[in-house]
């Protein structure tokens, strides 16, 4: 078995969860970004973000663990839609950051496609007046493009089938809350993506830091594009949280809340 690499990530592999996330624009800003710290990644704001990756800052998870301060059980969807995605989260805070950390929950392997994700995640997860056919088009070529780059980061030509034991899997490990309320919650979303190219090969992971708004929409916490410019507006000239690996001093230090596997 190969070992785990961890780094930061200053441009994302590909488009991560909902990284249909560039493809919603917000008057110049990318309705969800990797990093918005990032000045290719601005560049690439309300396009489909297809730039390829840059290199990142190596990272090393600290030796020592040390448990995090703030921890959260993340309620579960109630039911599957016909998609396969886990909806039905309850009117709480909790249950609209569930709704956001499965937004950012794809796994890319076998036959499965990262256009069969994006648009799972989009038309499972974007609320219902911020669907367009434009949009879902948007997604659907952003994802090809993304695709491409992911086949490329796992050392594949582009098209060719996955080898057994090759994966691109994104999920959440941590947040923390801008605002909330019983209808509209803002957070800030950790989330990490792994790469592996076959069975013996050496898992690659990278983190990303993404900014997020959902609303309470006929029963249901749906990413919003009102919700996430009132998390841009909230956010505008302040420090973004910094990145860190659950375990790492620095994930608390930042404000993050782990989260715990719902029983």
């Amino acid at each position: 078995m190969g070992g785990t690499r961890s780094r930061w990530n200053s441009t994302s592999v590909w488009l991560s969860g909902v990284a249909l996330v560039g493809v919603l624009a917000l008057g110049g800003y990318a309705l969800f970004s990797g990093d918005e710290g990032d000045e290719a990644g601005k560049k690439e704001a309300g396009s489909s973000v297809s730039a390829d990756p840059k290199p990142s800052k190596s990272y090393e998870a600290p030796e020592d663990w040390t448990d995090p301060k703030r921890w959260a059980a993340l309620p579960r969807g109630e039911r599957t839609d016909e998609r396969g995605s886990q909806v039905g989260f309850p009117q709480i805070a909790e249950g609209a950051v569930a709704m956001m950390a499965a937004a950012n929950t794809s796994a890319i392997e076998g036959t499965t496609t990262n256009g069969d994700e994006q648009l799972r995640l989009y038309y499972s997860y974007i609320g219902k007046p911020d669907q367009s056919e434009a949009a879902a088009e948007r997604v659907e070529q952003g994802a090809i493009t993304n695709g491409k780059s992911i086949w490329r980061s796992l050392g594949l030509k582009p098209g060719a089938p996955l080898p057994a034991g090759a994966y691109a899997r994104t999920h959440v490990i941590g947040f923390q809350f801008i605002k909330k309320s019983p209808t509209e919650v803002t957070a800030w979303v950790l989330g990490s993506e792994t790469l592996k190219a076959g069975e013996t090969e050496e898992e690659k992971v990278s983190y990303t830091r993404t900014l997020m708004g959902a609303q309470w929409q006929d029963g249901d916490w749906k990413l919003s594009v009102e919700a996430t410019r009132h998390a841009q507006d909230d956010t505008q000239g302040k420090p973004e949280p910094e990145m860190a690996a659950v375990g790492d001093a620095k994930f608390d230090a930042a404000g993050w809340t782990a989260i715990r596997e719902a029983s």
